[in-house]
């Protein structure tokens, strides 16, 4: 593969794009079935997964404890075993790699040593540790409640009920819950602080559990608990990823063109599914058929005032959205996307700003005001929901150099190659 440019230039399309899109399978759903699968009582299949930096970072910490995870084919093999390997587990800039395995190494008999990359020691994982060490697991962290930390295991986990703050990020919960059947007298989660952000998350980890056999009481708000009993091994089709599908549908507003996502769940856990009310409250002509999501541009895009707690992943995609808007938008519940790849608010006050927008930056939000936007260099901070507000604001803007486009294989193996052959850019050059 020809290296990318860096910056890269993000293409503008010369006609409105009507095209059709595959999408790589959920990021979300392919890294719970992969822990899923290495708790359950019998090997399974993860079909069609997610092959990223965060998945493989995924199937290669659970690999180095001693689950089988295997190609077959298009898919994964994944047999459980016996977890008694000491082992080195790297989370790079994976969020879930980093919260969702420890609860695994806590039923491993060997030492598992946890660190990613330097970015990564900033981000919180405090809360899933202190829980765990409440449940009866060897925690060394240094007192700092980040990576790097060691799990010493014990070859089982005790269980029992945690108060946690999961303000911070709704995968505290998922963590425990995804490895709390295993444990001893299974885990019962309470959450007390701020509203828990992304609650759809922790009802896509919900429904799994169930769906592997898992019984979950999570009748009272702010509570789950699972009760302890055997894992069910299950195969598991993964759905393409909704939240990936944001540059693209917002392509179709921005180029007023037709953009058709194929494979479309008429009813899914993901909360990427949210875009399709996004985007028909911006002005947009969405519809939902066998064919897949189609969403067609009406050639104006309209600002909004949304509450985007529970799909906080969205927020740069749908900010650069109302940065090309013809009237203000205010964006807020998203304070706690301050500590995700990057603290998302600031670098999209600063970037935005940075090409002519009319941005405040809020404790918990944005406001964007219409304003006349120019070229230049979108800094991505490694994060790759940055780069896809970057492109989003390069298809309607000439000028826009998108650094490290390279970052977006954190979700999307070759964006920057799918993009430029979904907007009809020649490769040579770029």
């Amino acid at each position: 593969m020809t290296p990318l440019a860096d910056p890269w230039p993000a293409p503008r399309p010369s006609a409105p794009v009507e095209r059709v899109v595959s999408l790589p399978g959920s990021k979300s759903l392919t890294n719970r079935a992969l822990v899923l699968a290495a708790l359950a009582d019998a090997p399974s299949v993860v079909r069609r997964p997610l092959r990223s930096r965060d998945t493989l970072l995924m199937a290669a910490g659970l690999s180095a404890m001693g689950v089988g995870v295997v190609d077959e084919g298009d898919d994964w093999r994944v047999t459980p075993a016996a977890l008694t390997s000491d082992a080195e587990v790297d989370c790079g800039l994976a969020g879930t790699v980093m919260r969702f395995v420890p609860p695994v190494a806590g039923l491993s008999s060997g030492t598992i040593a946890f660190d990613g990359d330097p970015h990564m020691r900033q981000r919180p994982v405090g809360e899933v540790l202190s829980a765990l060490a409440g449940l009866g697991v060897d925690i060394d962290d240094g007192g700092r409640g980040s990576l790097p930390f060691v799990v010493r295991g014990a070859g089982s986990v005790r269980g029992g009920t945690v108060v946690i703050d999961a303000s911070a990020s709704s995968q505290f919960i998922s963590a425990l819950l995804l490895a709390g059947a295993r444990y001893d007298t299974g885990v019962d989660v309470r959450h007390d602080g701020k509203p828990v952000p992304s609650l759809p998350h922790i009802e896509m980890t919900v429904a799994m559990l169930r769906a592997r056999g898992v019984e979950v009481d999570d009748s009272d708000p702010n509570r789950w608990a699972v009760a302890p009993g055997p894992i069910t091994a299950t195969d598991e089709a993964i759905e393409p990823d909704l939240s990936n599908a944001a540059p693209f549908v917002a392509l179709a507003a921005t180029t007023g063109g037709a953009i058709t996502i194929r494979d479309w769940p008429r009813s899914t856990t993901q909360p990427g599914d949210e875009l399709r009310d996004v985007l028909t409250r911006m002005g947009c002509d969405v519809a939902l058929d066998d064919a897949g999501l189609t969403v067609r541009g009406s050639g104006a895009l309209h600002g909004v005032d949304l509450d985007l707690h529970d799909i906080g992943e969205l927020t740069p995609a749908i900010a650069a959205l109302c940065a090309l808007a013809d009237s203000p938008s205010h964006l807020r519940g998203v304070g706690h996307i301050r500590h995700h790849e990057t603290d998302r608010l600031a670098a999209l006050a600063t970037e935005l700003g940075n090409l002519g927008a009319d941005v405040t930056e809020h404790p918990d939000g944005l406001s964007i005001r219409p304003a006349s936007l120019r070229g230049g260099v979108f800094r991505t901070y490694a994060d790759h929901r940055m780069a896809h507000a970057g492109v989003i604001i390069g298809s309607a803007v000439e000028g826009v150099l998108v650094e490290d486009i390279a970052t977006t294989s954190k979700t999307f193996p070759d964006f920057a190659g799918a993009w430029l052959d979904l907007t009809g850019t020649d490769l040579a050059g770029q």
